[in-house]
């Protein structure tokens, strides 16, 4: 990784004032750090580009001149992280066949695909379809929706969620999966793994909009690009091609090999669904690749604890956004994700001002810049797996991606309840601002499994995020139904948009509290020799019990 002067972009910080000894969030300082972020200049902030670089010597820069350490390996402020970056060109073939009738199909229209596989070009060629419910393989829950299919060269196609996301009851999936709240099983990226696992060729998510948690135009937004961590050969996915098909193309799909999808919908709410075949159909396609490797890098800045320093309380957000596009209504090319996560970023050298114009702390403290979280966790799923400092030792994750920009609020959003003690931690310091825990009003939508911390998770490092498209906060300034319009505009036009942008609307007090809530809760971990613990009956429980003796 190259990075560029130092000089550009300490120029960014040189309006920063120069006494650094306030002990809380200001929202001023939050909006000039997103304004800069944002802008043009850092070109969307999409990995391997200039605008990589030019974001990555910014950060190290606001690092310095708050004046952490390198916290990266052998001295550095980075980790690199290769990656392998993907593009479909135009596509060539695609489309259905069913008997003696042809369909093509078009993306961004039908049908979404991108591929995970180091190769020039993608050929699928009359390849059998077989729809496995909601594709999952869960023992532990007695659920198992492949019995012994071989899905060896097909197609699998597969629901989004998990199978009692629509469970009434009666049915045996009612309450299987916890109810309306998505698991793991229910995130696209296990059912792409899964059906590679066993083989498949191809792997298409049926797309509807409750279950996704995000309409068809998220799912386009990333015009065919797709990124991985570089891996061994052996290591590489099975599938061709992976994406989603669209809500009435599905139906079609379905419906011409006399199938009705809404009864198939219901039947794999059963634990005796077995997959079904999609008779006579076939899926071909063929595109060109474009495919490379990308050196990127989290950034990684440290204040080393001075009883304690082998021990880490981490924070996190993402650097990264979408990059260049095709216009939008106003003309903007640059998708620079303002709030995601340009805001969480600003709230890192916030939260790490506040640590230095105080005590030093008995535990270090790391803040994590991660790479590609837009491209499936990727940066933070290198460091799990290529920790700097001990995961073992490393006292808990606090995650800030995408705050509300709509005001003050009289509670705070909580993302997966009943995980961790640290939601214990997060009432008793917002009862300290006169606020109160309110659950996530959508749990279907998986978030929990959908922002950096979840790296560590799976690693049984104790997480905690904030995010604010969570629920709808009950705003001072209009009440729950203000913060209700806040999360639908947000979602529904911007996310993952050209609009994500930072504008004359935006009111930053509310996302400072909640930033605040997080500098607090590191703070006291920091400080103390307590260990955050996972919940009976999270899945993350037993991972961290392994290593137990490692924090005695």
């Amino acid at each position: 990784m190259t990075i560029c002067t130092l000089g550009l972009a300490l120029a960014f910080t040189a309006a920063l004032p120069a006494s650094l000894a306030a002990q809380t969030t200001d929202p001023q300082q939050l909006a000039q750090s997103v304004r800069t972020l944002a802008s043009d200049l850092f070109e969307g902030r999409a990995p391997g580009t200039i605008g990589e670089e030019r974001t990555i010597g910014y950060l190290v820069g606001r690092f310095q001149a708050l004046g952490l350490e390198s916290g990266g390996p052998d001295g550095q402020w980075v980790q690199s992280v290769p990656l392998l970056h993907t593009r479909l060109g135009k596509a060539e073939r695609l489309g259905i066949a069913q008997g003696d009738v042809a369909r093509d199909w078009t993306v961004g229209s039908q049908v979404y695909l991108s591929t995970l596989q180091p190769k020039d070009k993608v050929v699928v060629d009359a390849a059998p379809l077989v729809f496995v419910g909601y594709g999952v393989s869960a023992p532990e829950r007695g659920w198992d929706d492949y019995k012994d299919v071989d899905l060896k060269g097909k197609v699998a196609v597969f629901l989004i969620n998990d199978p009692d996301f629509e469970a009434t009851k009666g049915e045996d999936a009612f309450g299987a999966f916890g109810g309306r709240a998505m698991t793991y099983y229910g995130r696209w990226t296990y059912k792409f793994e899964e059906a590679a696992r066993r083989g498949a060729i191809g792997a298409l998510i049926v797309h509807d909009t409750p279950g996704a948690g995000y309409g068809w135009n998220v799912v386009v937004s990333p015009g065919g690009e797709n990124y991985d961590l570089v891996r061994p050969a052996d290591k590489l996915t099975s599938l061709a091609v992976q994406g989603w098909v669209e809500g009435d193309a599905a139906k079609a799909l379905f419906a011409g090999a006399s199938l009705d999808l809404a009864a198939l919908r219901k039947r794999a709410r059963s634990k005796a669904f077995r997959p079904v075949e999609l008779t006579g159909a076939r899926f071909s396609a063929a595109f060109p690749v474009t495919q490379e490797v990308v050196q990127s890098a989290n950034v990684l800045a440290r204040i080393p604890g001075t009883k304690r320093p082998d021990e880490t309380v981490m924070y996190g957000a993402h650097w990264d956004a979408y990059g260049k596009g095709a216009p939008d209504a106003q003309g903007r090319i640059y998708r620079a994700g303002a709030n995601d996560d340009a805001l969480g970023i600003a709230g890192l050298f916030e939260i790490a001002r506040a640590f230095k114009a105080g005590p030093a702390p008995d535990r270090s403290v790391l803040f994590a810049a991660w790479t590609a979280e837009e491209r499936g966790l990727l940066g933070s799923e290198h460091y799990a797996q290529n920790p700097v400092w001990p995961l073992d030792s490393t006292v808990a994750n606090l995650t800030l991606d995408i705050l509300q920009t709509a005001g003050k609020a009289k509670d705070v959003i909580l993302v997966g309840k009943g995980q961790s003690t640290l939601e214990d931690d997060l009432a008793k310091v917002a009862a300290d601002q006169g606020r109160v825990v309110t659950p996530e009003s959508l749990p279907e939508r998986g978030l929990f499994y959908r922002a950096d911390h979840f790296s560590m998770a799976k690693q049984g490092v104790p997480v905690l995020l904030l995010m604010g498209i969570a629920g709808a906060s009950d705003l001072v300034e209009g009440g729950r139904a203000a913060g209700q319009a806040w999360v639908d505009a947000y979602t529904g036009q911007c996310y993952h948009q050209a609009c994500d942008a930072i504008g004359p609307d935006w009111k930053l007090d509310g996302a400072a509290q909640d930033i605040d809530l997080l500098l607090n809760i590191g703070r006291d971990l920091a400080s103390s020799t307590r260990w955050p613990q996972w919940k009976p009956g999270s899945e993350f429980k037993a991972v961290r019990d392994k290593s137990a003796a490692a924090r005695r």
